[in-house]
């Protein structure tokens, strides 16, 4: 084995035990570890059309995700398998020896970029610390711009961030009710707010001459129809039931899960029976939550050790 083989080998070597240490540190969550699927980002931010831009000079940073080889790397681009070894090798190879490899392809989207060929180019570069690379480029257009997401969770987040300030924006929501927590942790939430308050407001126009305002059907659901179930969720101690969830997304639920009622027992279901029911059997039971309460708990413990002994294993 020569000198460039070896080097190539040792090169993949550490890039695969960083995904493993990678894989270790997110045991608990590991959609934080993995790399950004375009398809996924595609279907939360419904790009309107698509573009070619031709040849550009792509930073690497700006690189997070692929069009179909999303289970084969980490989100850091680490190659997650050996059976990717030979093919990673020879790329490697290739930038040992200084030789010219043609270009990626990439699908570019809120300032963010995709791999649609040339995933282990990519992958070679960021671990050779690359910061840039050529790349042919095609790009789908959408209003969000997207700030460095680690992850997808990152993604959802910055794309939730996005539409509460456009919501709030154009409705005048906070002024209008003092309440700036309306939050939530899935996205399209604050489109089907939108919708309840626009149901709220026919109803109000009912039997009325002049039309209710936007501005007053905004106060009237928020005084009689959003404050009564989540003042009744806090009451029935629901909301420590479900780990990092808000308010807003048990509001939405619940109205589903009320609505389910109605249709079956008749609309006289009153909402605190509802919110009362809900949180009675839309949860784990006892015995699960105690066993995921100290699974966490051994697990956090392995981690840290092996993160530590890891840590000195990758250094050397």
């Amino acid at each position: 084995m020569n000198l460039v083989d070896k080097t190539a080998e040792e090169d993949f070597n550490k890039a695969r035990n960083k995904a493993l240490f990678n894989e270790i540190q997110h045991f608990l969550s590991p959609e934080e570890a993995s790399l950004i699927s375009l398809n996924d980002v595609k279907q939360l931010l419904r790009p309107t059309n698509e573009t070619y831009v031709g040849m550009k000079v792509v930073p690497i940073e700006k690189i997070v995700g692929s069009e179909g080889r999303y289970n084969d790397f980490d989100n850091h681009f680490f190659p997650k398998s050996s059976h990717l070894r030979n093919r990673w090798q020879h790329v490697d190879e290739a930038a040992l020896k200084d030789i010219i490899l043609p270009p990626i392809k990439v699908y570019e989207i809120s300032g963010l970029y995709f791999v649609r060929d040339g995933n282990h180019r990519v992958s070679v570069a960021k671990s050779r610390g690359t910061e840039f690379i050529d790349a042919e480029v095609v790009s789908l257009q959408s209003e969000i711009k997207l700030n460095n997401p680690k992850n997808m969770p990152d993604i959802i987040k910055q794309i939730i961030n996005y539409e509460k300030r456009v919501f709030y924006s154009e409705t005048n929501f906070g002024d209008i009710t003092d309440y700036w927590c309306l939050d939530f942790t899935r996205t399209g939430r604050y489109d089907v707010i939108y919708n309840h308050i626009l149901t709220h407001k026919y109803y109000l126009n009912q039997g009325k001459d002049e039309e209710v305002s936007m501005a007053d059907a905004i106060l009237s659901w928020f005084n009689t129809v959003y404050l009564p179930i989540v003042t009744s969720v806090r009451q029935c101690h629901i909301l420590h039931k479900f780990p990092h969830r808000t308010l807003g997304d048990m509001y939405v639920w619940i109205v589903r899960y009320w609505d389910s009622l109605k249709q079956t027992f008749g609309e006289n279901v009153p909402i605190d029976k509802a919110v009362q029911f809900f949180g009675k059997y839309y949860q784990l039971p006892l015995y699960k939550r105690i066993k995921n309460f100290f699974t966490r708990i051994v697990l956090r413990r392995a981690i840290s050790v092996n993160s530590a002994d890891n840590y000195i294993k990758l250094d050397d």
